[in-house]
């Protein structure tokens, strides 16, 4: 009786901590989740209350813990590769709020603003910045968190423990991620594209009316008050998009 309890605690221990494994680096990666202004004690605390509560679901679905301590060392590991993977995916279809961000400073007139930008961890655009909080905050206010959360959860499906992963499929992946976020921010920097190149030629043809006109003193609070005016009326309109896009992304991991 001792005995078949001891394997039933070592077996709920074992998988607890793949789960936690799994789940707590998807955590400290994801937009909101992982960002520093959210406490690592709240993500240590989350991580395991979501890997208590979920080892009664998988416990009788995850396979017997292996003998050999290297290959419980590679399962661990398998279970880090798959949630860094989650993590970082989540991110990259965030950075497409940068990309547009950047894009959109350099074509009104604010590359030269950077401040810190709590995703990048590091100096970033003005715009990509605002655009960045703003995007954390419709993730909460959008329950699209919990997309995420359900996304680890379903990928249990797609790559169960101790299978072998496909490191091209996987390595393809994250680059048609980070080639897909490129292009959507992009597209949603497209109006303000089109705005600086109208402003430049017109710049350009005044200039060579009216030689006499500063036109560098002229263009570049035009293009900032243009800017802000434009980025008053398609913003809705560009969170909305990258929303659908950031949902489409997350969802990969929910098909069977």
């Amino acid at each position: 009786m001792d005995s078949a309890l001891s394997f039933v605690l070592v077996e709920n221990v074992y998988v607890f901590l793949l789960i936690f494994t799994r789940f707590g680096t998807a955590l400290i990666l994801m937009p909101g989740f992982g960002d520093f202004f959210t406490p690592m004690q709240v993500r240590l605390l989350f991580a395991l209350s979501l890997s208590f509560a979920l080892t009664p679901v998988f416990y009788e679905t995850f396979p017997v813990m292996p003998n050999e301590l290297s290959e419980l060392a590679g399962v661990i590991g398998y279970e880090f590769l798959v949630g860094a993977l989650i993590g970082v995916i989540s991110r990259i279809l965030i950075s497409a709020l940068d990309t547009a961000g950047m894009i959109i400073a350099i074509n009104i007139g604010l590359a030269n603003a950077q401040m810190f930008n709590p995703g990048a961890r590091s100096q970033g655009s003005l715009i990509g910045t605002f655009f960045y909080i703003i995007g954390v905050l419709l993730i909460f206010a959008t329950n699209l968190h919990h997309v995420m959360l359900y996304a680890i959860y379903e990928s249990y499906n797609m790559l169960p423990p101790l299978s072998v992963p496909d490191i091209g499929a996987i390595a393809d992946l994250v680059a048609q991620s980070v080639s897909r976020s490129f292009y959507i921010g992009f597209k949603l920097a497209v109006p303000f594209v089109v705005i600086g190149l109208v402003l430049y030629v017109s710049m350009g043809v005044m200039g060579r009316l009216m030689p006499q006109v500063q036109i560098f003193m002229l263009a570049l609070p035009m293009q900032i008050l243009v800017g802000f005016l434009t980025l008053s009326l398609t913003l809705s309109a560009i969170m909305v998009y990258w929303l659908r896009y950031y949902e489409q992304g997350m969802l990969f991991f929910m098909s069977p």
